[in-house]
């Protein structure tokens, strides 16, 4: 395939300020979880300041301590299924927070604007040799009228071999404003990016991305030497750093790897390249005019932000006789996002809720098994005097303690798994494993794994307490 350009006339540009990120407070997590912290406190309190509690807690080490793999078996479950809960939140914390920067990137008070090949009319005979389509500088124009606007950053984009010498790398031209790094968050490795002088000047400057100056300048320095695009050589002011590609979240021009850009000052852009791209292919001859790839506008306000996206589809739809454009708006997307992530948590929350409950049980269970197998020791301690309800809170004490110190090195090992397994990953795989530890379901699991230890150690204790010491003194 050949490019061929046709020269044409001078362009414009736009201006603005920083992009807000807007997020979601967990404080209510805290908040749900608080009666839970309290009752915990509520109890170590009472151990360490009441006699029989702490004469029950000294029983109940006691007997564990007799019976150690007996023990550690019956918490196994808790074990797992706290780990299990810190390590899965923590993962899909870190996935779903990858995402939700990857729509951040694109600014939540963003509109996006972008040109858009309308499909072939069968219907008509007649055929042009240049499609023109997509949004024109008067589209652009019209936008300056929005008032809730603060910025507006245009690009004109295209498919182009950049040449050093006797390197050859095929990426993307992107014609812009000095604008247009503050909108995507371009972070630079060297020099500078492109200046409203470059752009007024029309410059022959480029900026290039990591992997185009990678494949050009090998070993050596990008800054100050100078790259061929079409005809004409360009100097090299500025280096970005590598970047992670976008993943096509309807942000801009789709999905975006700009480590492969060749960044232009836009009127530079139109002098030198045109509107007007010809594409020779299998002895078939096309060409395509597109004035501007894409339009960003930013708002002042998240608020403003719909409305100015429905004014902008009203211009366009009044003005294009086809659906040659696309208008995105980031923030249905980051909200969007939001929700399924608090979905996604929920999910995640009740799978691991499943392994403390069927923890539970597997304690319960011990627990009935040791009542038969301690049943003359109960009827002894309630012949000597002891009350049905020192019983029972021997046996719950027993049932707590085992649930909190599962819940603890579930806790240890949960904490481990999320800094271990992403390194892990990245040894045997080569790719990046995201992970940010979730402060709340840490408090979460060990409140609900103490709650387990009342719920399931209730019914063993009560029965325990329900023997009736003369039965239970024959009891062999």
């Amino acid at each position: 395939m050949r490019l061929f350009v046709l020269p044409p006339r001078p362009v414009l540009g736009g201006g603005g300020q920083e992009i807000p990120e807007i997020g979601t407070p967990t404080m209510f997590v805290f908040l749900s979880i608080l009666p839970g912290l309290v009752i915990l406190v509520a109890l170590a309190a009472a151990l360490i300041f009441w006699d029989k509690g702490r004469r029950g807690f000294q029983l109940a080490v006691r007997s564990l301590w007799l019976h150690k793999l007996r023990a550690v078996l019956s918490v196994l479950g808790i074990i797992i299924g706290t780990a299990a809960v810190i390590s899965l939140m923590a993962l899909g914390e870190g996935s779903m927070q990858d995402a939700l920067e990857d729509i951040k990137r694109q600014g939540a008070t963003n509109v996006i604007v972008r040109s858009v090949k309308p499909p072939d009319d069968s219907s008509t005979q007649r055929r042009t040799p240049v499609l023109a389509y997509g949004l024109t500088y008067a589209d652009y124009e019209r936008f300056l009228t929005i008032g809730a606007v603060t910025r507006r950053v245009p690009i004109r984009a295209f498919v182009q071999e950049v040449r050093r010498l006797e390197r050859m790398h095929t990426g993307r031209v992107v014609g812009t404003t000095p604008e247009y790094a503050e909108v995507n968050q371009l972070t630079l490795a060297a020099g500078r990016f492109l200046t409203e002088d470059d752009d007024r000047e029309m410059h022959n400057v480029a900026v290039l991305g990591s992997t185009t100056a990678e494949a050009l300048f090998p070993f050596d320095d990008p800054l100050g030497q100078s790259v061929r695009l079409g005809l004409h050589f360009y100097r090299v002011v500025g280096v970005l750093r590598d970047r992670m590609p976008t993943g096509g979240s309807g942000g801009s021009l789709a999905a975006e790897d700009y480590n492969n850009d060749v960044y232009i000052p836009l009127n530079t852009c139109r002098v030198r390249f045109g509107e007007t791209v010809f594409l020779r292919q299998s002895g078939s001859f096309s060409g395509e005019k597109v004035q501007l790839s894409q339009v960003t506008l930013t708002m002042a306000d998240t608020d403003k932000v719909r409305p100015a996206g429905d004014v902008v589809r009203d211009l366009l739809d009044r003005w294009h006789q086809k659906k040659d454009w696309a208008v995105t708006v980031p923030l249905d997307r980051l909200e969007e996002a939001e929700r399924a992530r608090n979905r996604y948590k929920m999910l995640l929350v009740f799978i691991g809720g499943i392994s403390l409950v069927v923890g539970g049980i597997g304690i319960m269970n011990i627990m009935l098994a040791t009542v038969t197998e301690r049943t003359r020791e109960i009827g002894i301690r309630r012949a000597l005097g002891a009350k049905r309800q020192d019983i029972t809170l021997q046996f719950l004490i027993e049932a707590v303690v085992q649930t909190t110190i599962g819940g603890v090195v579930g806790v240890v090992l949960g904490l481990g798994s999320v800094i271990v397994f992403p390194v892990l990953w990245r040894w045997f795989t080569d790719a990046h494993l995201p992970a940010k530890v979730h402060v709340p379901s840490i408090f979460l699991s060990l409140v609900v794994s103490v709650g387990v230890g009342v719920l399931f150690g209730w019914y063993p204790a009560r029965r325990a307490a329900l023997l009736d010491p003369i039965e239970a003194l024959r009891h062999e």
